[in-house]
């Protein structure tokens, strides 16, 4: 079962960890419940530069030192860098666009080719294709008239409901809100359009079914 009091979550900065301190013992619980988290998928975060947010008055520098070396060791990561929440909070950064129907859309009529990036903290349509090397990054849904072969990321404010829609889906990486997958390597993909949406803690990819995805 998921532990919320650790969200873990992916922009095209990298993997954001939010930790709760206050709802843990104590460090030590904390840093077991993270390092069993980030094990379910090492090798999606190896060599990776992790962001950890938190009240970092509730860590001591020998801590923050500990945790980083339990990370280079267990999950292999490339950096580890530290924000306190309470700044981030401030800034407005946990606010979450819920309108995954509504018209706060933005309209691309492009191919986002290898090395572009898109970021946007509403809806986010894209008439053209997503190539390998591209990431685009929605606050709701992203949908694609074309092919997506980049990273995807939807309901990057934490909107659960989003979902990630393309006429051929083969992406290198995506995400909804703070689940994360990668696209297996098995050969064919359907040749009909498919939407991808969080189901029962998982992304499941389904044939587009019209009216199936009116809320």
């Amino acid at each position: 079962m998921k532990d919320e009091r650790i969200q873990i979550k992916g922009d095209k900065d990298g993997v954001n960890i939010i930790i709760d301190m206050e709802k843990f013992v104590c460090f030590d619980d904390m840093l077991e419940v993270l390092v069993s988290s980030l094990s379910k998928n090492k090798g999606f975060y190896k060599n990776s530069i992790l962001k950890i947010t938190s009240n970092l008055k509730h860590i001591e520098n020998s801590e923050i030192i500990r945790l980083k070396e339990e990370l280079f060791q267990k999950i292999d990561i490339k950096d580890c860098i530290f924000d306190d929440i309470n700044k981030v909070k401030e800034n407005n950064s946990f606010k979450t666009f819920n309108g995954v129907n509504e018209g706060k859309t933005k309209f691309i009529k492009k191919t986002i080719r290898g090395g572009q990036s898109v970021d946007y903290p509403g809806n986010i349509i894209i008439i053209g294709d997503i190539n390998s090397g591209a990431e685009v990054s929605a606050g709701g849904n992203i949908i694609v008239l074309g092919s997506i072969k980049g990273h995807v990321r939807a309901g990057t404010g934490g909107n659960k409901k989003s979902i990630i829609a393309a006429f051929f889906m083969q992406p290198e990486l995506m995400q909804i809100s703070d689940i994360l997958t990668i696209s297996p390597d098995d050969g064919l993909k359907p040749s009909y359009p498919e939407v991808a949406k969080i189901k029962d803690g998982y992304i499941v990819v389904e044939p587009y079914l019209p009216n199936k995805y009116i809320y």
